[in-house]
C-alpha cells in the first residue's frame, strides 16, 4: 500500500455522526480524510428525493477538490438502494468523474464483501421504516442473497436515528440472528457498530458485516491493489 496519496472524501448525510470516526479506525491508512456533509429532510429518504439529493451531494463535493483525493466513499446507503444498483453506479460514476477518484458506495460494498466470502443468505438489522425495508431486501435478493431474517428500528426521523445506541443495535443484532444463519448485516452507516461486531461475530459464530465495515473492507481492497 502506497503512502503517497492516502487523501480520500468520505460523503455522509449531514445528521450523519457515526461513519467518520468509524472509517477513520478501519481505514488508518487514510491520513487525510475531508468530508462532505449532504443537506438532507427531516424524515426518511424517498426515491423522488434522489435528484435534488445528488445535485446536492456533487455541490458540498466540489469545495473539497483543490486537493487531489485518491478515493472517495459515498456514505449514504439508502440514497444507494433506492437507486437501485443500475442508479447507485450511475452515481458512482458521476462522483468519480467530478473527483477523479474511484468511488466505494456502502450500498454495493456489502454486497462485495459477502460475494468475497461466498455468502449468499444473510439475517438483516436496519434502521428504516417498512417500505424502506421491502427496498432494501428487494437490493439485496436482486442480487441473490437471500434474507432470512429482517428487523427494523423504525427510525421516523433523523433524530429518532441518531439516539440509537451500540448496545441496542447489540440486543437487536442478538434477537434477529436466526439459528442457521449464515453472516448477519447491520444496514446503515448512522448505526454504531464497530464496537460491538467483533463480540457479535464471536457469541453468533458467523461473520457479522455492517455498512461501514463493508467500505472500510472495499477502500482497503482499493489501496492495497492501487
Amino acid at each position: 500500500m502506497s503512502n503517497d496519496n492516502t487523501r480520500a472524501i468520505l460523503v455522509v448525510p449531514a445528521n450523519n455522526t457515526t461513519m467518520e470516526p468509524e472509517i477513520r479506525a478501519y481505514c488508518p491508512f487514510i491520513t487525510d480524510l475531508a468530508v462532505a456533509r449532504v443537506p438532507r429532510p427531516p424524515r426518511p429518504l424517498e426515491m423522488t428525493d434522489l435528484p435534488q439529493y445528488r445535485e446536492s451531494t456533487l455541490g458540498v463535493v466540489r469545495p473539497l477538490l483543490d486537493k487531489r483525493a485518491a478515493l472517495v466513499i459515498y456514505g449514504c446507503t439508502s440514497a444507494g438502494f433506492l437507486a437501485g444498483p443500475a442508479g447507485d453506479a450511475e452515481f458512482v460514476k458521476m462522483l468519480s468523474d467530478v473527483v477523479g477518484a474511484p468511488t466505494v458506495s456502502t450500498s454495493t460494498a456489502i454486497l462485495a464483501a459477502l460475494e468475497h466470502q461466498g455468502i449468499d443468505t444473510v439475517d438483516v438489522v436496519s434502521p428504516y421504516v417498512d417500505w424502506k425495508n421491502e427496498i432494501f431486501k428487494t437490493f439485496l435478493t436482486d442480487a441473490g442473497i437471500r434474507v432470512e431474517r429482517l428487523n427494523s428500528f423504525r427510525a421516523q426521523n433523523p433524530t429518532e436515528l441518531g439516539k440509537i445506541t451500540s448496545e441496542q443495535v447489540k440486543k437487536k443484532c442478538l434477537e434477529t440472528a436466526s439459528p442457521d444463519g449464515r453472516a448477519l448485516f447491520i444496514g446503515c452507516s448512522q448505526l454504531p457498530t464497530r464496537d460491538i461486531i467483533p463480540d457479535l461475530a464471536k457469541t453468533l459464530q458467523r461473520p457479522v458485516w455492517s455498512s461501514v465495515m463493508a467500505a472500510g473492507w472495499q477502500a482497503k481492497q482499493w489501496f492495497q491493489s492501487a
